[in-house]
Order: structure tokens, then C-alpha cells, then sequence
């Protein structure tokens, strides 16, 4: 292989894969440096008896369709990769039950029916609810014009075209609910989602929420046909294709420096290549804390990476059932099982290591072939907020207190939904966050990068994406960048590292 490159993406990740593919359609040599044996980090699949899993992905939000096309789309079609992979929309936008109060409510996507069917559960909604998307448009619209035009905000333009944006921009998700006058029951639905984005309603951006939301109802959601190591077998087939290098049982020890500027980095085992600009899709915890000379950092880089916390540590369960969904009676894609549908109060709940709330996904009622005949993929997502698995485990008492968990989890679908699952289990698996850790090697087994709170909610951190330019020439995407966690964050991120690096390249020729 070349050692010298113009530029060095540590991981292969979402971000990291779409990061290089857009250097590399725009005539820049790359190297993407990744530790396992195969790209996508959890963008992936793996195998269990005759069962093919899916590892993360169910809902890709920003996607859309050919008719109504979302970012991600776009990104896609920039990227010449549209084409070579097959999407399905899943049948609704989520079934969402609480445990202590005993209901449960189906929404639909399309901005209509959401409302409609709101209007029926909570009668009274429907006005603020108009208001609501209304509003969360005209969000969207402000986020995307900010990003484009960063170097340059003109905040007459901004007001005069996005006022009731600059009106809401720094407030939470339930302080704007209020000011809409959505009764309380409403609320509280419409937030099923504050999980994905791993914050309450009353820590989280509005911003946020509501235009990641408005995406989700308003285009649907999709997954591949064939899960999400396509879009990462793709995409990495893509670079390679257009003359790009990608390493595999790669791992960076250091990244190295000449006269204060990066020269590239060193391996493991040892190799060294060289490149003047890298992008990482490696937290800034392990880039500032393991990876650069400590006399490098910049103390406001240590002092912001410290003052920041760490996000939701994932905990997945996933089952091959040898009964299909419809003799088990699974009629729905997605099941939100929560204690409380008060974000707050779930949020408490998913702080305990007691926590048997979970997300819930049937494959095969998007993907009928995704599991042999007669057969189901049935997978549990839930989160831990804090470091408090990491502090009830010790290597002794791991395996039986991932199992009791896993089982409670179990116990707790069946009893919500009245849908019996246990006497079909033919395959489990389940990770943790300690799993995550190892693989993916995210810090503490964090799955959603810092968590989205005050000055670290996503609007912030957009405004003030200069500012986290601590070391010249070095760029971050994924699920730690300015863009927040989630798969569309994360492809995006990737998206703007690469034109950030190359405005620093052209910086340089000039």
C-alpha cells in the first residue's frame, strides 16, 4: 500500500465511510484505517444458527422516497450510491404502550394522520398539534440554512424568514409544548421518541426533536432490504471502486505530528502513514485522551470533552422465534414498552439497573423474507442512562446479570402486550454495553455520543462548530460530531467533515 495520502479517516463507520466517499469522488487520495474485519461499526449483521440479524438499525428517519426525498436521499444521490441499494418503509410510525398506567396508543406517519388519530386519543389536540409541525418545519428549514451558510449567518434573512425558529430556538421540548397549549396527554405521546435522541422532554431542544420528528412523520421511515451492512458494503465498495483504500485489523495508536501540524499516524503494529488533514469517526474522549501527545491538546479541548456526558450505553436483545409474526400474533413493526410515557419519569426508570422498559422490533412485518418461513426476528432495544450498568456489574456476576436483565425485559413484553414469545425462542442474543464497548469502542458503551442537554443540544453545537476546531486539520463525524448520534445524523456528520476538510485543503493551496 501507498503511505502518503490527502487525508486519513480513523474508523469506518457511517459517518467515517460517507466522509471518505465524498473526499474520494472529489479527486482527494484517502485511507480509511478500521479495527475490525469489516466496515460499518454497528451498521451491521451477523449470524446465529439460520437466523441473519440485524445489529442496530430500524428506523432510518430523513430517507424518504423517490416523490418526497429526505436528506439522506439526497446524500445518497450525491454520492452515486442511490442505486445500489433497496429500501422498505415500515408499516407505522410506532405503537407505544405504558406499563403503569395499562395503554397503548398506534400512530401512523403523514402529518394528517398523525393528527387525526391524536385528535381521537386525546380530544382537544388538534390545534396545537397543527401548530406543532407547523412550527418544527419552519425548524428544519432554519437547521439546514444555518449548516449551509455558517460562515456567513445573515440574521436579517434569518428573521425575516424564520421568526417563530428564533422564537423557540433555545427553549426545551416541553416548554414549547406548553406554550402551544397541548394538553399534557398529547405531550406525552408525541415525545414517544425522546429515546432515540436520549434526553426528557424537559432537557432537550426543541429544535432538535421537532425537526427530527416532522422528518419522521412527514417521510416515513426506512430500512434496507437486505439491513444496514448494505448501506456499508456499498458504500465501501464505492470507495475502493474509485480508488480509495480501506484497512481493515487496522487500530491507530497515535496520530503523529511534524512542526505541530498532522503529519499522519501510527498503528499498532506498528506501520505508520502519512496525511496532512484526518477525519475521525473515534470519539473525542479517545482522540485527545489516547491518541494525540498530550502536550498537543489544547487544555479547552480536555476541558470540554471532560465537562460533557457521556450519552445512552445500549442493551440489545435479539431473538429468532420458530413461530412466524402472525400465529405469534406480533401485528405491528414497532413496540415502545415504557414504565411511564412521561419522559421525565422514563427517564428516572431507564437510570436503574431495574429498567425493563425496551423498544421492540419485528422484522419480518417490514422484511416478510427476513427470517426463513415460519420463523420470526424479533429485537429488543433499550438504553441505561449514566454509568449505572457499568457500576452493577463485575466480571463474576456479568453473564447472570445480562440474562436477568434480558429475561425481565422479556417478562415485561409479554405482560404489556399480551403477546407470548418465550416458549419460541430458537436463538438469543445479547449485547451490552459492554459489547459495545469492546466492538465499537465507544466509551462506557455509549450508543448516542453526548447526551443532548443544555449547551450541548444540537443547535449550540451547530452555531458553535468552529470552536470545537481545536486542532488544525482535524475533523470528527459520527455519533460524538456536531450533528448529535443516530444513523441520519451520523451519514450527514460524515457529509460535512468532508466539506469542512476540504475548505481546509483549499485553505492550504491557496
Amino acid at each position: 500500500m501507498d503511505r502518503e495520502y490527502d487525508c486519513i479517516v480513523i474508523g469506518a463507520g457511517n459517518g467515517g465511510l460517507v466522509a471518505a466517499l465524498d473526499l474520494v469522488k472529489r479527486g482527494r487520495k484517502v485511507l480509511v484505517l478500521e479495527k475490525n474485519k469489516k466496515p460499518g461499526g454497528v451498521a451491521t449483521s451477523f449470524v446465529r444458527g439460520r437466523f441473519e440479524f440485524e445489529a442496530s438499525l430500524h428506523a432510518l428517519c430523513d430517507y424518504g422516497t423517490e416523490a418526497s426525498p429526505g436528506e439522506v436521499y439526497k446524500l445518497f444521490e450525491k454520492l452515486g450510491v442511490l442505486d445500489k441499494m433497496d429500501f422498505v418503509t415500515v408499516p407505522e410510525a410506532f405503537h407505544v404502550y405504558s406499563m403503569n398506567e395499562n395503554v397503548h396508543y398506534k400512530l401512523p406517519f403523514g402529518i394528517v394522520e398523525f393528527i387525526e388519530q391524536m385528535e381521537e386519543y386525546v380530544h382537544g389536540s388538534y390545534d396545537s398539534l397543527k401548530k406543532f409541525f407547523f412550527l418544527a418545519e419552519e425548524c428544519k428549514e432554519a437547521l439546514f440554512y444555518i449548516e449551509e451558510n455558517k460562515d456567513y449567518i445573515d440574521a436579517n434573512y434569518v428573521k425575516k424568514n424564520f421568526p417563530d425558529f428564533l422564537k423557540v430556538s433555545s427553549h426545551t421540548v416541553d416548554k414549547v409544548l406548553d406554550s402551544l397549549k397541548m394538553p399534557k396527554k398529547a405531550q406525552n405521546i408525541l415525545t414517544t421518541y425522546w429515546s432515540y435522541l436520549g434526553s426528557p422532554a424537559s432537557k432537550l431542544s426543541f429544535v432538535h426533536y421537532a425537526s427530527m420528528f416532522f422528518s419522521y412523520i412527514a417521510k416515513g421511515a426506512q430500512i434496507p432490504y437486505k439491513k444496514s451492512h448494505q448501506i456499508s458494503l456499498v458504500l465501501a465498495e464505492e470507495i475502493e471502486k474509485l480508488g480509495g483504500k480501506i484497512k481493515y485489523f487496522s487500530s491507530v495508536k497515535e496520530i503523529l505530528f511534524k512542526d505541530k501540524k498532522i503529519a499522519g499516524v501510527l498503528l499498532h503494529n506498528g506501520e505508520i502513514y502519512e496525511a496532512k488533514h484526518i477525519i475521525s469517526n473515534v470519539s473525542p474522549n479517545s482522540i485527545y485522551g489516547r491518541m494525540l501527545p498530550q502536550p498537543i491538546v489544547p487544555k479547552e479541548a480536555i476541558q470540554l470533552t471532560n465537562s460533557r456526558i457521556l450519552g445512552a450505553r445500549g442493551f440489545s436483545i435479539y431473538l429468532g422465534l420458530n413461530q412466524s409474526a402472525k400465529d405469534l400474533g406480533l401485528d405491528d413493526y414497532s413496540y415502545f414498552i415504557y414504565e411511564n410515557l412521561d419522559s421525565d419519569k422514563e427517564y428516572q426508570n431507564q437510570s436503574s439497573i431495574k429498567n425493563s422498559s425496551s423498544v421492540v422490533y419485528v422484522l419480518n412485518n417490514a422484511i416478510p423474507s427476513a427470517s426463513p418461513k415460519g420463523t420470526t426476528i424479533v429485537e429488543f432495544k433499550s438504553l441505561f442512562m449514566g454509568d449505572v450498568f457499568s457500576k452493577s456489574i463485575t466480571e463474576k456476576n456479568y453473564f447472570d446479570m445480562k440474562s436477568k436483565i434480558a429475561e425481565n425485559m422479556i417478562d415485561a413484553f409479554e405482560r404489556t402486550t399480551g403477546i407470548v414469545i418465550k416458549p419460541y425462542i430458537e436463538e438469543i442474543e445479547i449485547a451490552t454495553p459492554v459489547t459495545y464497548a469492546r466492538y465499537g469502542g465507544y466509551p462506557d458503551g455509549v450508543i448516542y455520543g453526548y447526551k443532548a442537554t443544555g449547551m450541548d443540544n444540537l443547535l449550540p453545537r451547530m452555531v458553535g462548530m468552529d470552536h470545537e476546531n481545536f486542532i488544525p486539520n482535524l475533523r470528527f463525524c459520527g455519533g460524538f460530531g456536531v450533528k448529535m448520534s443516530g444513523y441520519h445524523a451520523s451519514y450527514l456528520s460524515g457529509d460535512l467533515a468532508a466539506r469542512l476538510t476540504l475548505k481546509d485543503m483549499k485553505g492550504e493551496e491557496e
